[in-house]
């Protein structure tokens, strides 16, 4: 009850998720309904799945580890950047994540994406912004990682791996869902770029 007071956006958001992606785990019609499909979309059709295609996951641990991130960062980001601004960061930058690969498989009927990766991957981005030097602990590795060199280290990574494409991974939406984050940011907190440089010591 805690959390839905203080931070009612992002217990919503997490609720939600939850049960819509335990629901389609048990009605594939769903998946048919809410997967965002890139063709579809370039051809005016199912505009919404841009949304409905982040409330679901492929299977259980596409859906922890999602969720798991989500609890590190999204509750805390909400009280350091307010309830309506969590949510418009949230959803604008799942719009903005999943358009790189509309654009990429305009062409490809078989292509479906979905999950919160997205959005997610801007709620981690704009909290390095507010605490660039907190340490993250990323399995299997057994120390912490300071944030900033993780966010580095991950959007390298992101986008060599988009190049490649062997695997089922969106790394496309990981990408532009983090600078969709960092950009988003910035132009909702006055202040946030000094408040990162005075955090590594190199602010004026």
């Amino acid at each position: 009850m805690q959390y839905l007071n203080d931070t009612p956006v992002a217990s919503i958001i997490f609720l939600f998720t939850i049960i819509t992606s335990i629901y389609a785990f048990n009605d594939n019609t769903l998946y048919g309904k809410f997967m965002l499909h890139p063709y579809s979309v370039a051809n005016g059709k199912k505009y919404y799945t841009f949304i409905t295609s982040g409330l679901i996951h492929a299977d259980w641990m596409h859906l922890f580890f999602n969720m798991f991130t989500f609890i590190a960062f999204a509750f805390k980001l909400e009280t350091l950047i307010g309830h309506w601004q969590f949510g418009l960061l949230y959803f604008v930058s799942m719009v903005l994540a999943d358009i790189p690969s509309v654009i990429k498989h305009k062409e490809n009927f078989r292509h479906n994406s979905l999950g919160a990766s997205g959005a997610i991957s801007a709620v981690l981005f704009s909290f390095i912004l507010f605490y660039p030097l907190s340490k993250l602990m990323i399995f299997p590795i057994p120390f912490g990682i300071p944030a900033i060199a993780f966010g580095v280290l991950y959007l390298v990574y992101c986008y060599f791996m988009s190049k490649q494409s062997r695997d089922n991974i969106n790394h496309d939406a990981h990408l532009f869902g983090a600078l969709a984050g960092i950009v988003i940011t910035i132009i909702l907190q006055q202040g946030i770029i000094a408040h990162f440089l005075n955090q590594l010591g190199i602010g004026g």
